[in-house]
């Protein structure tokens, strides 16, 4: 594996927000989950309504990015910058699917991403330069905190859409990985109203992403 300057990271992690926000990310290649499945009838309610579901994971897939984009700038352990690099380039794949289910609804993506990436880096970044356990920690939580917020969209998402269901399973599936990739490189609980200030900062995001 080759050893990255600090320099080299900065310029990865610019490169990854312009392919984020304006440009076309890039993925593991891995196939699209909806690929063999037929698409199905949804009347104007439902499909703005998935839309608006798919805006939200988008957003905070982009956000995912610029976590861990800062993360692994401060982090200090080569194995644990190699993890976190890993991991956003899976979550690079959900933007893709994500985006790609939007278009296939006819919609856009939220207006506000930029918003959402810098905020995001600088979080990551802040957890980073705490330590690598806290950061891991932080990342932990946060995708217990998708795993649910999936959860909950699997729900409101009519059975017949199994286009969108087959994206949503998916990523929960590798949300629930990362934070179990988290945890086994030494993350560290964090405290309860780190957890709850998190809840509530998710609650804007999405709450906005829906409709903006």
């Amino acid at each position: 594996m080759r050893d990255y300057t600090a320099f080299d990271r900065l310029l990865i992690g610019a490169d990854t927000a312009l392919r984020t926000l304006v440009g076309h990310p890039r993925g593991s290649e891995r196939p699209y989950p909806a690929e063999n499945i037929d698409d199905t009838e949804l009347d104007a309610s439902q499909r703005k309504h998935i839309a608006g579901l798919m805006r939200v994971n988008h957003a905070g897939e982009v956000s995912a990015q610029a976590l861990y984009q800062g993360q692994a700038i401060t982090a200090r352990d080569e194995k644990v910058k190699a993890k976190l690099e890993q991991s956003a380039i899976e979550e690079n794949d959900h933007l893709l699917w994500t985006e790609n289910r939007l278009h296939e609804l006819g919609d856009r993506t939220s207006l506000l991403n930029p918003l959402w990436y810098a905020g995001s880096f600088a979080i990551g970044a802040f957890a980073g330069a705490l330590g690598d356990k806290w950061s891991l920690g932080f990342l932990a939580e946060t995708e217990h905190q998708v795993v649910k917020h999936l959860d909950a969209h699997l729900k409101q998402i009519p059975e017949h859409d199994r286009r969108s269901r087959a994206i949503l399973e998916q990523m929960k599936v590798d949300e629930a990985h990362h934070a179990t990739t988290a945890i086994n490189h030494g993350a560290a609980p964090l405290p309860t109203p780190v957890k709850k200030l998190m809840t509530a900062m998710s609650k804007v995001m999405t709450r906005s992403a829906y409709w903006v």
